[in-house]
């Protein structure tokens, strides 16, 4: 007996209830195949995680959808309200699509599944109700079995950079580090953020150094901090650099100082406007009388040959 195609490799599994209200036993899949990447996708956005792929990527998951069928399957689930989409790449011209699944959504969807259960089931049937109160105690099961694999990932390789996503179960509560470092970089004044990388190990350094050493801390040393800077009018050109703060973050500041006094009266500097020429009448001198006038006429004609 051949049994090649029955299952030889890890399957994939839905919830034949979901692939009923979605119509599709694939679009079922794929919101479980979403489900499984943003339990382990450390991109976070708007207080949610997404994932990314192109539809060429999609595919490399789901082969035997075309992909254009893959797509209005994508489109489908959006319209639907099952999935949402964003954009937060780092290139403009980059037109990836991310994705959310809408938990509360698929809740009420599933809170609604359970109570048609409740309404079909015979209350003189122990063995149906028992299963029902199984029913009833959990949602609506988009989670993937131990014993089953999904399809390994395929990243779109544009940003392949900012995408975590793992193949292996994440401990989620471990504190990210650099989503953390991110939230301060932000926050630390823009003409002084050099050196971005040595300041993101110097935060990771210090984070793990201590256990008093916490985010919430950090943040309160950042705010003290540039509070100090406006308090004391910092120049720009004496702020810390951002490689050299995140360095040490321990330093205290003194805000409770009196601002610097900076009341400098201006140099009062007084220009002389110069003489414009050209307006200047010349001096002319009128005191020559009548006969020093005809005794200089005289010579002129003596001198010349004129008389």
């Amino acid at each position: 007996m051949n049994d090649n195609l029955l299952i030889s490799e890890p399957p994939m599994l839905f919830e034949p209830s979901l692939a009923k209200e979605l119509g599709s036993s694939d679009k079922a899949l794929i919101l479980q195949q979403l489900h499984y990447w943003l339990n382990r996708s450390n991109n976070v956005h708007d207080g949610y995680r997404w994932v990314y792929n192109s539809i060429k990527d999609w595919h490399k998951q789901f082969s035997w959808i075309k992909e254009r069928t893959l797509q209005n399957y994508f489109a489908d689930l959006e319209k639907g309200g099952y999935i949402i989409s964003g954009n937060f790449n780092k290139a403009k011209f980059d037109k990836t699509k991310w994705y959310r699944i809408d938990y509360d959504r698929l809740e009420k969807i599933a809170n609604r599944i359970t109570e048609k259960q409740i309404i079909d089931v015979p209350k003189n049937d122990e063995s149906n109700s028992r299963k029902t109160d199984n029913r009833i105690t959990e949602k609506l099961p988009i989670d993937v079995p131990k014993n089953c694999q999904p399809i390994p990932e395929i990243t779109h390789k544009t940003t392949q950079e900012n995408n975590n996503i793992k193949s292996k179960s994440d401990n989620l509560d471990k504190p990210d580090y650099e989503q953390e470092f991110n939230f301060l970089w932000n926050l630390y004044p823009k003409g002084k953020k050099q050196g971005k990388q040595l300041a993101l190990r110097s935060y990771k350094r210090w984070r793990k150094s201590h256990k008093s050493n916490t985010f919430k801390q950090a943040k309160i040393q950042l705010k003290k901090y540039l509070k100090y800077i406006k308090v004391q009018h910092v120049q720009v050109q004496f702020i810390k650099a951002a490689k050299t703060w995140f360095g040490n973050i321990d330093d205290e500041y003194d805000i409770s100082a009196p601002p610097v006094n900076q009341s400098y009266k201006p140099i009062q500097k007084t220009i002389e406007k110069g003489t414009d020429w050209s307006k200047q009448k010349p001096e002319v001198n009128n005191s020559v009388n009548a006969d020093q006038l005809t005794d200089f006429f005289r010579d002129f004609e003596n001198k010349n040959g004129l008389t």
